[in-house]
């Protein structure tokens, strides 16, 4: 059932349209950022004409193929073989393709085409769907170019769904070759109620993580909130030493924690949280009270943002990332976080 699916209420009308003319295009493209439930709703599509009992056109989620059409066991191993066939779900007649590493295998794209050239086995229909579409036009024999025969004579009985974050990564030829339907952004209040109603988090995480997300989903839900306080913490003491203690020895010893190997993995972490507690003050100060995304510590933002040195908060945003762009050429990072915060320290 679309209903159940978060956000997108433009997609849902089209599809509603699409299936109760009975019109689903055999070649779809599920374009939009990742996390935001691209997948889901292709999938919930190709439920809905397998399902045994639909109601309004759409999937009951009861019966025993809709039950069975979204439960996939993908490869874990670091074989090419494991990646170079269609993985079906625990209905026969949807599947997918899923890259391995960053390139969808060519043979992967060929047993897909002989796939649906197949009959179903127990629906009307077929179902293949190509997740991380973007990365076709990466694979060293070129699979998408393998694709493009299915994609303009598809089989009847046969539906293939394109699923990616950047479309224009995408060969035009197979941009020409199917239709697409964009995806936005979720609202942050939708993302809140979703979190509430699985009641798995707090109220207080709840609303914490869904305006962390950027409008995924999936990105709220991956993000340990535990985690994501105790690196918010330690940038803290960082805007706290340039604003209120000017304690330079307080940001040397930060750098040197950020470049610890134990935390060499949470560092460009450490760094966007920075920037995104440097942003809640910049907008607090300008009196932009309903924009930040730390709204839980919004007092200690407060106090940061009357200080007189937040008038230089938007020339440590651009300090920031052009530190983060020249990482792209292999500098020593433990140096470049000492000269950053220095710099950031600096009043000339």
């Amino acid at each position: 059932m679309l209903d159940k699916l978060i956000g997108n209420t433009h997609v849902k009308k089209i599809l509603r349209r699409m299936l109760t003319l009975n019109r689903v295009p055999h070649s779809l493209i599920f374009a939009g950022a990742e996390g935001i439930g691209k997948k889901q709703f292709a999938l919930e599509l190709a439920k809905a004409s397998v399902c045994r009992n639909p109601k309004d056109f759409e999937a009951c989620d009861v019966c025993a193929a809709c039950r069975r059409a979204d439960k996939f066991v993908f490869p874990t191993s670091d074989k090419n073989d494991d990646y170079e066939k269609v993985i079906f779900s625990e209905h026969p007649d949807i599947g997918m393709v899923v890259p391995f590493k960053n390139s969808i295998l060519v043979d992967a794209v060929r047993n897909l085409e002989r796939e649906a050239n197949f009959r179903p086995f127990e629906a009307g229909a077929r179902f293949l769907l190509i997740n991380n579409a973007e990365k076709l036009s990466a694979a060293k024999d070129n699979a998408a170019n393998a694709l493009l025969k299915t994609l303009e004579e598809p089989p009847p009985t046969s539906y293939i769904f394109l699923i990616t974050s950047r479309p224009d990564a995408l060969l035009p030829t197979i941009l020409s070759r199917c239709q697409m339907l964009r995806f936005a952004p979720v609202a942050p209040d939708e993302i809140e109620n979703y979190l509430l109603r699985a009641k798995k988090f707090s109220p207080d995480d709840a609303a914490l993580l869904a305006k962390l997300s950027k409008g995924s989903i999936g990105q709220a839900l991956e993000t340990d909130s535990e985690k994501f306080r105790r690196i918010r913490d330690d940038m803290l003491k960082i805007l706290d030493s340039l604003l209120i203690t000017e304690d330079r020895s307080v940001l040397l010893r930060a750098a040197e924690e950020m470049n610890d190997a134990k935390n060499k993995d949470n560092y460009d972490n450490a760094l966007e949280i920075l920037e995104t507690l440097i942003h809640d003050t910049w907008a607090l100060r300008l009196g932009n009270n309903e924009q930040i995304v730390n709204a839980d510590i919004k007092i200690q933002l407060q106090k940061l943002a009357e200080r007189p040195d937040a008038v230089r908060l938007a020339a440590w945003l651009a300090e920031i990332e052009t530190v983060r762009q020249n990482f792209s050429v292999n500098i020593n990072r433990k140096i470049a976080t000492d000269a950053l915060f220095m710099q950031m320290a600096s009043r000339f």
